[in-house]
């Protein structure tokens, strides 16, 4: 790899891992560079993903040099092995907090993110009640890592308040808006809380609805997430696993699948209307003491 070359999604994790190692070990990039006998710049490009091939050796001498032991050393080593996959898939079940430290990376480093969601609130824009609700019925989360997994969703919409955070398109389908996720109370809640984010000037809520049919998309959940240094990434959230994408090919089928969404749903303007009559009609009002 030239060293303006795009790196991984997988590389660039493992960069993140190695800095957050040398860190522990307090060791300076130019420190860790001198102890291994190798150029400073050979360092940097590890740790930004952007070394290629990146070669087992090199990762083992640098964990070993940062006292990285036992099943952390050679899990970051099988991430090695597949640091130049353009395409691959996390299994939820077993690494779950692997893939949000990976999707964390990649929003707090991105310009603009596209996001659909048929039949569910979008994770940033949940109330912590909505979450709850939706990680409790959840049939492969274990009652004892619930609400790790609420406050883990909730900690990533510090995103919004940053100085520097990307922009924000949601495609939000109507069934979403009318599932009674947690009952009335909770809903109202939720509708209420999209009504207060949409009006932020970077982000962008509109409605696909119900009496359009069908539209141009099968994924429950799917994201384009763009970067202004990086290649963009595809990524497609399942219930047992999340696949991520960086060929041209998908994103560039993602990027027609957006803007046919684009085509198929209300402008800003009438999306706010939508949610405002479905709070009200459907579950009476923020205040609304209603059962679930």
């Amino acid at each position: 790899m030239e060293e303006g070359q795009k790196s991984t999604i997988r590389s660039r994790e493992l960069g993140d891992e190695l800095r957050h190692a040398m860190e522990v070990a307090h060791l300076s990039g130019k420190l860790a560079a001198r102890r291994l006998g190798w150029s400073e710049t050979k360092v940097s490009r590890l740790l930004t993903g952007r070394q290629s091939p990146i070669r087992e050796m090199d990762v083992a001498s640098l964990l070993t040099l940062c006292d990285v032991r036992g099943e952390d050393k050679e899990r970051l080593i099988d991430l090695a092995r597949e640091a130049d996959q353009h395409n691959w898939l996390q299994h939820n079940i077993s690494s779950l907090p692997e893939q949000l430290r990976t999707l964390i990376s990649h929003e707090n480093q991105a310009r603009l993110i596209y996001q659909f969601d048929m039949s569910r609130i979008p994770g940033l824009l949940q109330t912590r009640d909505y979450a709850r609700a939706l990680i409790e019925r959840a049939a492969t989360v274990s009652p004892d890592k619930v609400e790790s997994l609420v406050d883990a969703r909730m900690g990533r919409q510090s995103l919004f308040s940053r100085d520097k955070h990307p922009d924000f398109m949601y495609f939000i389908h109507e069934v979403a808006l009318r599932v009674p996720v947690g009952g009335h109370v909770v809903m109202s809640g939720q509708l209420h809380q999209l009504l207060r984010l949409g009006v932020r000037r970077y982000i962008t809520i509109r409605v696909i609805p119900l009496a359009y049919g069908a539209f141009p998309v099968f994924d429950n959940s799917c994201r384009l997430v763009e970067f202004d240094q990086m290649k963009p990434v595809v990524y497609v959230d399942q219930h047992t696993a999340g696949s991520f994408f960086e060929d041209p090919t998908t994103v560039a089928a993602y990027r027609k699948i957006f803007g046919a969404l684009a085509d198929c749903s209300l402008g800003e303007g009438d999306s706010m209307d939508a949610i405002a009559s479905l709070a009200v009609d459907l579950y009476g009002g923020e205040d609304n003491d209603g059962g679930s």
